[in-house]
């Protein structure tokens, strides 16, 4: 389904990855920042779950937002510490550009706050599903994986949570668990007081074998070689 939407002086817009646009018009005095920021990085640095998974919905029917004068203040400050860090050199860099990005996430879902909440309010049983399926997974993700377990959860089927979170995000629930289990994959990564099998048992595989074949489907990567990515990263 295609949607037009237009932008104003002082609009914000968010084009999510999975996005297509087509036949952009611009007036001839049109001028704007972008931002673009990789998958990969905005998930490491992803501040806060919960709310992560409300904005990417709210943003997915919203991409084009009008900001007042606090918020347009608030993302212009923003983008100039950004700006401001990508420019200087620095042994950090990497890290200082990813804490930037959180209190810039931080900020944006402050400013999208009661525009969220006002359709969570008036919106229907499937989008209210959709965001209690959401609330479960920083809870659970790291252990449960099966979409029959929330859907237990939740007293409805397997088949209609499926169906309800695929409508409400363009994405089938296991890609949800499945993405909230790999950032703590990830993060469990990092520490070099566990090793694999360690790792397997605290995310709840059957065996490090399973463990491995998971990380390898989400990734395209082993654990091993993850772990090295994530240590020359540091270096």
């Amino acid at each position: 389904m295609e949607n037009t939407y237009t932008m104003e002086a002082g609009d914000w817009v968010i084009w999510q990855m999975s996005s297509q646009i087509s036949d952009a018009l611009y007036s001839s005095d049109f001028n704007a920042d972008f931002l673009l920021v990789d998958k990969d990085f905005l998930l490491e640095y992803n501040p806060e779950k919960v709310w992560a998974s409300k904005a990417f919905v709210f943003i997915k029917k919203n991409p084009v937002f009008h900001l007042d004068e606090r918020g347009k203040a608030m993302i212009e400050h923003n983008l100039i510490q950004i700006k401001r860090r990508i420019a200087e050199a620095h042994l950090f860099q990497k890290e200082i550009l990813g804490r930037q990005l959180q209190i810039f996430l931080l900020d944006l879902w402050e400013i999208y706050k009661n525009a969220m909440e006002n359709i969570q309010q008036t919106d229907n049983s499937s989008a209210l599903l959709f965001t209690r399926f959401m609330n479960l997974l920083p809870e659970h993700s790291k252990t449960q994986r099966e979409v029959a377990f929330y859907a237990d959860k939740l007293c409805v089927s397997a088949k209609y949570l499926s169906e309800v979170v695929k409508k409400s995000s363009g994405h089938p629930a296991s890609y949800w668990i499945n993405g909230y289990a790999m950032q703590e994959i990830l993060s469990l990564l990092k520490r070099p007081d566990l090793t694999f099998a360690e790792i397997s048992q605290q995310m709840n595989f059957y065996n490090p074998a399973h463990f491995t074949r998971f990380v390898k489907k989400q990734t395209g990567d082993s654990p091993s070689e993850l772990k090295i990515k994530i240590n020359m990263e540091k270096k």
